[in-house]
């Protein structure tokens, strides 16, 4: 067994207390068979590893080595105590390396906040990248809207979330991450399919799906908004279902609905997508600053570093609908 630094730790069982830094005279006496060698070894005069070992005995009450001319032998108490010893040190190590990989962000943990999809895009490479480089961190994604995200952040639930726009919120940072084109998600072979963007216009007299989320009401009161200001009477459908099932009900012609562009890969049969013209979302990542864990600001480095070598923000982002989905939710009439 190496030689190492010990650091001072008491170990107490009842009355007895023993310094483990004092074990390492106990170990290289055994390893060498001699108090002269030992002391040697370990660069100190030979009597005070004598001594040490001496009070070790004296305060486990037990001789550990039998003393001769020729050296020393452990005794079947030293045998059973030095094994034990041991064994209790690799475990110190063991932990003390845990610990300190911890603190190199080498291992860890982080909890997500999500609301966009992980299969492209920006954060489907964060995430890929910081795998590659810390692949011993246990990241727990946890969907959810922008409000909840941030009341866990504030209770130390969630170390980070990834959200759309910005909002009122007190104990949190943020920063800009990156942005994405709205799509419209048509069924095919409709009259719109030819057209390469869309226009509000264009979906005046479209009857739009929405999930019956908060989020989706929220979206809900935008596009009743965005619709009006064309002149025209909005249609919009609030539907119990999940994001998939909304765009089977797309494919199926019920109607159409808005999605964010790194959702364009989830390929639905009979789904087609066009861009929304002036439509242009805003991501950030939210954190509490006095989140120290390790393992979360690397990934918050990380995203920081791809956001500034990514294309530059759009000169003139469309803040509305930002604003609209960073709300808190609110009571709604689902008779509508």
């Amino acid at each position: 067994m190496p030689l190492l630094k010990w650091r001072t730790f008491p170990m107490s069982n009842n009355s007895t207390e023993i310094e483990i830094r004092y074990l390492k005279y106990l170990i290289a006496a055994s390893e060498y068979g001699s108090f002269r060698k030992a002391a040697a070894a370990l660069g100190v005069q030979e009597s005070s590893v004598s001594r040490r070992i001496r009070d070790i005995e004296d305060q486990v009450g037990a001789s550990l080595f039998l003393r001769h001319p020729g050296g020393i032998n452990l005794t079947i108490a030293g045998q059973r105590f030095l094994h034990r010893v041991r064994h209790a040190l690799d475990h110190i190590r063991d932990a003390a390396a845990e610990v300190a990989a911890i603190g190199r962000a080498e291992d860890g943990y982080v909890k997500v906040g999500l609301f966009s999809s992980l299969s492209s895009g920006f954060l489907s490479d964060l995430f890929r990248e910081y795998d590659a480089k810390y692949g011993s961190v246990h990241i727990d994604f946890v969907d959810g809207e922008a409000h909840d995200h941030i009341n866990s952040i504030r209770k130390f639930q969630l170390d980070i979330a990834f959200v759309i726009g910005l909002g009122d919120w007190p104990e949190c940072d943020t920063t800009y991450l990156w942005s994405e084109q709205v799509l419209v998600a048509l069924p095919e072979g409709h009259p719109l399919s030819t057209e390469d963007a869309l226009t509000w216009r264009d979906l005046s007299s479209e009857k739009i799906l929405i999930r019956d989320t908060a989020a989706g009401m929220r979206i809900q009161d935008y596009v009743i908004r965005k619709i009006r200001e064309v002149e025209c009477e909005p249609r919009v459908e609030a539907q119990r279902v999940g994001r998939y099932k909304l765009l089977n009900l797309v494919a199926s012609g019920r109607g159409i609905t808005l999605v964010i562009e790194s959702e364009n890969l989830v390929k639905v049969p009979g789904v087609i997508y066009r861009s929304l013209r002036g439509e242009v979302l805003q991501f950030y990542a939210a954190w509490s600053p006095k989140n120290d864990n390790p393992a979360f600001r690397t990934l918050l480095s990380l995203a920081r570093s791809m956001a500034r070598s990514s294309a530059p923000q759009t000169s003139s982002p469309v803040q509305d609908l930002d604003g609209v989905l960073a709300e808190p939710s609110r009571k709604r009439d689902l008779s509508r």
